[in-house]
């Protein structure tokens, strides 16, 4: 990935466009959580109902904790398999915006385990993480194949070859205590066994 993919990158989500970038699992279509218009136009190419909530993917931990209350169950998790294949949901901070979460008080947190993630989220902040399909549709592992699906053009996408992983783990945590939501490639034997260790 050179450079200025990065910088044409930061350039597009700055104006309110979206970008495709790679994840640990699939590749994602990212937007400005702060930007409404942004948020929208995620909505309306996938096709998806706003009263599913978008999940926010974030750099570090730290950056979690800037959205999100902690509890002490979810910094064990956290400190356990972030960057990983895992999403947690906790109690939002309100400057996260209800369009990102439905109207909901929780906020769907992740860490991808994938430099190009990394560095576009460390570069620009908080972005959108749901995968890059329409609603109820298999995500395509190749670039070309998401732009036929989505039809529409997205001006930068960070392509980074083939990208098929089985989906995160979704672990709501926002009570302190967790309920798998999704089980993915992280089970329930291992968080529990985080939780009961610690």
């Amino acid at each position: 990935m050179k450079k200025n993919d990065f910088s044409a990158a930061v350039k597009a989500l700055r104006k309110g466009d979206m970008v495709i970038y790679p994840t640990d699992t699939l590749y994602a279509l990212g937007a400005d959580i702060y930007n409404e218009t942004a948020v929208r136009k995620v909505f309306d190419i996938k096709q998806r109902p706003y009263s599913i909530p978008l999940p926010v993917a974030v750099h570090c931990l730290e950056a979690i904790e800037s959205l999100a209350l902690m509890n002490k169950t979810a910094q064990r998790i956290s400190e356990m398999f972030l960057p990983g294949n895992l999403t947690i949901v906790l109690k939002k901070k309100p400057k996260v915006p209800d369009i990102v979460t439905s109207g909901n008080d929780t906020v769907a947190v992740r860490v991808p385990d994938d430099p190009i993630a990394l560095e576009l989220l460390a570069l620009y902040g908080p972005l959108t993480v749901t995968s890059a399909n329409l609603h109820q549709t298999k995500t395509q592992a190749m670039i070309k194949d998401i732009l036929k699906q989505l039809k529409t053009h997205i001006d930068v996408c960070l392509d980074d070859g083939r990208r098929e992983s089985t989906a995160s783990t979704i672990v709501d945590l926002s009570t302190g205590k967790a309920k798998i939501v999704r089980e993915g490639s992280i089970t329930e034997k291992e968080l529990r066994d985080v939780i009961s260790h610690g």
